[in-house]
């Protein structure tokens, strides 16, 4: 039998109790050390697992002869007696894992190698809810072909494709279920993204929630500092998140958590695409902000046109003492702390994270919104919570997507490699 329970990355690792699964699931367990916690020597490896010394050893020389790690520089612990050892670190530069995103106007890709580094890297512009499914998934195809182009190139082999998108996924059909950003219902992308690289050997299809993939990468981000309590919220057209507690993802009943853009926040009944009034999201999605930042006429507002270019350009007027962009940047602050502040009391994280445009303006946001959970959080004096800006902006859902894709050889190492033929 084997049991069940979840990684650091919020993931589903086996905690095995049946001999067949002792050594993927023990070879997964040495990845995720040296991923979650960086380079250690053998021995700090067997102190942190608990296995033998000789088990370690032959574990790191199995993953070392698959390409998955190396010896790097020599670690002498902090008061230890005797000689110094080679430390033991991720490698697998020849395995990937690609990541798609799918938002309101944009689609992406990005290719990440075990190690966490950016291989191959793209992003065009498109206005998703005109172009509909069958347009968007030309757009997607192609990126992910030029995707794979370049690991075929550099003789890298992709191990897993996910693709991130706004709102609900069936992770096992490979479909957005519902998304009402994009007016998207029920709509197949693991299956369509197949029959447009017809031909080519595609690794598996996974889809899954943006903000949710979003998270996973914020939390692999700190994970090596301590942290285990994190919010993170992201400002796009919708505003999602997620939250990881004692080092678990909370997915909810239904892998549906952390709806935050619909929670009821706004004291003035404005619509939400949602159907609901007063969302969140209608005070500090993207949308609410550039309304009260300019005319629906100013090029800033042309979903065409990239949107870090947008912002870029309304960042550049605040700087200039625009007083219409800082009026905006004024009310988001207040509403984005006041929602925030009933997450923290309901969480009671050690860090939020704020992502997407909120990054963009953080040298305007941070501070306010800081101030704002200082003083509406019930226990301000006990509670010690930071908000930050993301490690990655924009791209934060795109490599969560990318480290997801990466999943499989965590769980089964041998097998997996053993599974993933080259390209063709």
């Amino acid at each position: 039998m084997t049991r069940m329970r979840t990684d650091a990355a919020g993931l589903a690792r086996p905690r095995v109790t049946d001999r067949s699964s002792i050594r993927p699931g023990n070879l997964g367990l040495v990845l995720r050390l040296l991923r979650d916690g960086g380079p250690r020597s053998r021995t700090a490896l067997a102190e942190d697992t608990g296995l033998p010394k000789a088990t370690i050893s032959t574990l790191v020389n199995e993953l070392s002869d698959l390409g998955l790690v190396r010896e790097g520089d020599l670690v002498r612990g902090e008061g230890v007696i005797g000689r110094p050892r080679l430390a033991v670190e991720l490698d697998g530069r020849g395995v990937c894992g690609i990541g798609l995103e799918i938002n309101c106007d944009y689609v992406a890709t990005i290719v990440v190698d075990l190690r966490g580094r950016t291989v191959f890297e793209r992003r065009a512009a498109a206005d998703v809810p005109l172009l509909g499914p069958g347009g968007t998934l030309d757009i997607t195809a192609g990126l992910l072909e030029s995707a794979i182009a370049h690991t075929r190139a550099g003789g890298i082999t992709p191990v897993g494709i996910t693709v991130a998108a706004p709102g609900g996924a069936d992770p096992a059909t490979g479909t957005i279920t519902t998304s009402v950003n994009l007016d998207w219902h029920d709509v197949a992308v693991g299956g369509p993204l197949k029959e447009r690289l017809a031909g080519t050997v595609l690794p598996p299809v996974s889809v899954r929630n943006d903000a949710h993939l979003g998270t996973v990468a914020e939390y692999l981000a700190v994970a090596g500092d301590g942290v285990q309590d994190l919010v993170y919220v992201t400002g796009e057209v919708g505003v999602g998140g997620g939250v990881y507690n004692a080092g678990r993802f909370y997915h909810g009943a239904h892998d549906r958590a952390c709806e935050f853009g619909h929670m009821p926040v706004n004291p003035e009944p404005v619509p939400c695409v949602c159907g609901r009034l007063g969302c969140w999201e209608t005070m500090v999605g993207l949308g609410a902000f550039l309304k009260k930042a300019a005319d629906p006429t100013d090029t800033v507002r042309n979903t065409m046109t990239d949107r870090e270019q947008r912002l870029a350009e309304l960042h550049r007027r605040a700087g200039a003492g625009d007083e219409r962009v800082l009026g905006a940047l004024r009310d988001l602050a207040a509403g984005l702390g006041r929602g925030l502040s009933l997450i923290v009391d309901a969480f009671d994280p050690r860090l939020v994270v704020v992502g997407g445009y909120f990054h963009q303006f953080a040298d305007y946001l941070l501070e306010p919104v800081q101030r704002i959970l200082d003083e509406r959080t019930l226990a301000p004096a006990v509670t010690t919570c930071q908000v930050r800006p993301s490690t990655y902006m924009y791209t934060s859902a795109l490599r969560g997507a990318a480290q997801y894709a990466l999943e499989s050889i965590y769980q089964d190492p041998a097998g997996t490699m053993n599974r993933s033929p080259a390209l063709t």
